[in-house]
């Protein structure tokens, strides 16, 4: 256990020394909130009955958990891999899974505080409620780090190389964030873009999410919702424990 907190707090020195992670992974989902927070939050979603701002809110937490526990994660591991880092490690006495949990739970203390700061946000200055099922939102977003998390490593395999991994990545989540309705909801989009956000893993988080913090219900009231995360979650961590590679793929 000692060993598992002394690399979940050099993680932490790591992720935080890296000025370019914090921006990109960290602070760009919490300047979107603000940019279309005081651009739409007041506006009012015709459909949904609801205010604009806490409608973003809920959603920027979709696209912060894509942005950190998928590409932010898959990025770091792709560049420690081809680096020699992750080699290096499994000469270490560090077992390996040691390793990659301290990373996985650093990565969801990151991505804990980032919904924080935008809910405290919205709280302060577009004046959205707290959310009601705070142990229902907390449990959203443990669930939400973990399949996205599986699915970054399960990218990771199909990444050749350090330089390639940010185009490769941003390739796969940022159209993946936009046409999930992580901003806006995708009940107005084309029917063709409709039937590729139901198959997104993040369609479905952003949902479950809304649900718990917009329409104030439990985790568990959505059955439907939970069984497509978990899927994705579990499929993302069979490619992952199949395929994830310690060694450098370059040649």
């Amino acid at each position: 256990m000692r060993l598992f907190l002394h690399e979940v707090r050099t993680e932490q020195l790591l992720f935080w020394r890296n000025r370019e992670a914090a921006i990109f992974t960290f602070l760009l989902p919490i300047l979107f909130f603000l940019i279309f927070g005081w651009v739409y939050g007041n506006s009012t979603i015709t459909k949904e009955h609801i205010r604009a701002a806490p409608f973003l809110e809920a959603g920027m937490i979709g696209y912060g958990v894509a942005s950190t526990a998928f590409a932010g994660l898959a990025i770091t591991m792709v560049i420690r891999r081809e680096g020699g880092v992750l080699k290096r490690i499994r000469a270490t006495p560090l077992p390996p899974w040691t390793y990659l949990l301290a990373v996985l739970v650093s990565t969801f203390i990151v991505f804990l505080i980032e919904a924080s700061l935008i809910i405290t946000i919205g709280r302060l200055l577009f004046d959205v409620a707290i959310p009601g099922r705070p142990i229902s939102l907390l449990l959203t977003l443990i669930l939400g780090a973990t399949a996205f998390a599986a699915l970054g490593l399960a990218l990771t395999s199909f990444v050749r190389s350090a330089e390639g991994s940010s185009a490769v990545v941003n390739f796969v989540y940022l159209p993946m964030a936009i046409i999930s309705g992580t901003f806006f909801t995708p009940k107005g989009y084309p029917p063709f873009l409709r039937a590729i956000a139901d198959v997104l893993p993040l369609t479905y988080f952003t949902k479950l999410t809304r649900d718990v913090m917009v329409r104030h219900e439990p985790i568990w009231s959505n059955l439907g919702t939970l069984a497509v995360i978990l899927g994705w979650g579990a499929f993302g961590l069979a490619v992952a424990t199949r395929r994830f590679r310690w060694e450098p793929r370059e040649k």
